[in-house]
């Protein structure tokens, strides 16, 4: 009978002791499904702490201090990652004792890391973690789409600590500067210019391909016997390539297409127009706006008698 009483007694006492430690805990208002943007050091002041002894009654052992995990406050929160490639999540954490750490996909809830440990059938998400390091990394390897949104660091401490990172998706695209339609003179230069734009990274290669009007198609070749052709691609933040066809003739028409590693291909449709052909100026005349019928009727006439 006594022993059960002791028993009961200390249950009792266990639960005062744990109401009166949770009190002095950060409020799930303060510091938990929050961004942490100052980083300082929470600690929880435990003002009183205690035991049972055999018979019940408690013995005081005094004031601790107890330091709570913490993000670190350079953890970047926005990360971009480009469609197939791989993405990095970080996650930085001090203090965190015993306590593990989580990857969750906050759009539904799924737990994908626990630690070192993976917990999707999906291969493309990895848990990343070094013994004796602070830092939880979540790769997603073959990034697509539909990875594009919030994920979410969880410790298991009491209460749970979260800190959300966001995760963009980019799509490179690869555009051709100026109109769809270039119109050049017999003998003149074409001027192509294709940029990259929205990459995280620079295209290993960027082809262009020449589509005549016999509809074979073929890589620009500057090596050609035709000469004259020069192809200038410059890697940077935004890559671009230049395309330089001095002499432009009528089997240079047609649209050539710009081709990089990374990207969708951009086309632009060139036309090559010579000045002895009536044919070729009314064509072109297309780009001159809304002149009267006559000014252009009369261009072609003054030809035609020359």
């Amino acid at each position: 009978m006594l022993a059960s009483s002791g028993k009961i007694q200390r249950k009792k006492f266990n639960e005062k002791i744990s109401r009166r430690l949770r009190c002095h805990w950060p409020s799930a208002h303060g510091h938990t499904n929050t961004k942490i943007n100052g980083g300082s050091v929470k600690k929880i002041d435990i003002f009183f702490s205690g035991r049972l002894k055999g018979n019940g009654t408690s013995e005081y052992l005094g004031t601790a201090k107890q330091t709570q995990p913490f993000f670190d406050p350079n953890t970047p929160l926005n990360v971009s990652a480009q469609i197939g490639k791989s993405a990095y999540l970080s996650c930085i954490v001090h203090n965190v004792g015993n306590m593990s750490v989580s990857w969750v996909r906050h759009r539904d809830i799924h737990i994908l890391t626990v630690g070192a440990y993976t917990y999707t059938s999906d291969q493309r998400f990895m848990s990343l973690h070094k013994r004796e390091t602070n830092e939880w990394t979540l790769q997603i390897k073959w990034v697509q789409k539909r990875d594009a949104g919030m994920y979410e660091c969880q410790v298991s401490s009491i209460p749970v600590m979260s800190m959300f990172v966001h995760l963009a998706v980019v799509v490179p695209c690869a555009v051709i500067q100026g109109r769809s339609d270039v119109h050049i003179e017999y003998g003149s230069t074409i001027n192509l210019t294709c940029s990259i734009n929205y990459a995280t990274e620079s295209p290993a290669y960027i082809f262009w391909y020449h589509h005549d009007k016999s509809g074979k198609v073929a890589v620009v070749n500057y090596d050609s016997d035709r000469g004259g052709i020069s192809v200038i691609t410059v890697k940077a933040e935004v890559s671009t390539s230049h395309l330089v066809i001095r002499g432009a003739r009528e089997a240079d028409a047609g649209k050539y297409y710009c081709s990089p590693s990374n990207a969708d291909v951009a086309f632009v449709h060139v036309h090559v127009h010579s000045s002895k052909s009536p044919s070729a100026i009314q064509t072109s005349v297309g780009t001159l706006g809304n002149r009267p019928l006559l000014t252009v009727l009369t261009m072609v006439l003054v030809t035609v008698s020359t």
